[in-house]
Parts: structure tokens; sequence; C-alpha cells
């Protein structure tokens, strides 16, 4: 093997062991996609709220109201109900108004929720 290649492998071995945790699991959130249309991503708020989603933080004077966007709440919402159905078939669809992100979307006094 060339010291180049070897140097690549290297690397890559580095780095994953960054993006893995040490219980061999790795982190991820469910939160609304940016490309979506506003209305659909409104619509799947409406039902991850109302079919088990905790949206209590996301209400005024809670600490996941601001930002006060349909997007933010419903990243919320949708990583909410992910993490809490996830073992019992729950998945991060709603109707392909959100993604899977490896990056927490924790921010401020509002922190999203990683259940292994």
């Amino acid at each position: 093997m060339t010291s180049v290649y070897l140097r690549i492998l290297l690397a890559l071995i580095f780095l994953s062991s960054f993006l893995q945790k040490s219980d061999g699991h790795n982190e991820v959130w469910c939160i609304a996609d940016e490309q979506i249309p506003e209305d659909v991503v409104q619509t799947a708020l409406d039902w991850a709220c109302g079919n088990g989603a905790d949206c209590s933080k996301i209400q005024v004077n809670q600490p996941c109201f601001f930002p006060n966007t349909v997007r933010d709440h419903a990243s919320f919402a949708f990583n909410n109900y992910y993490q809490n159905f996830k073992h019992t078939g729950g998945d991060c669809y709603f109707s392909a108004a959100s993604i899977i992100t490896n990056f927490d979307p924790s921010h401020d006094s509002c922190k999203f929720e990683y259940l292994p």
C-alpha cells in the first residue's frame, strides 16, 4: 500500500472515531426539511403534536418557543416524536417534511433529546 493510501486510511479511521459514540451508536435527530413548503411542514407539525409528540416546550414562554417559526417548532416536535417512538415503529418521515441529521439541533436553552 502506498503511503498516500495509508494516510487516507488512517485519516478515515481517525474521523470515524469522532462520528461514532463510545457505545457504538451514532446519534441522530429528526428535523424539518428546509426544502419543503411551510404549509406541508405545518400539517406534519399538527399531526406530530396530535399523535404523541410532547409539544409543550414549543409553547409561548417555554424553552423552545424561539425562534418562533413553523420549521423550528416542527423540528422540535418531529425529533421528540421520533426519539420516543423509533423503537416501536415510529420513523422520521412526516409526509416527507423531515430529514435525519447527525448534528445536534439544540440551541440556547432548547435541548433536542437523543434516546439511544
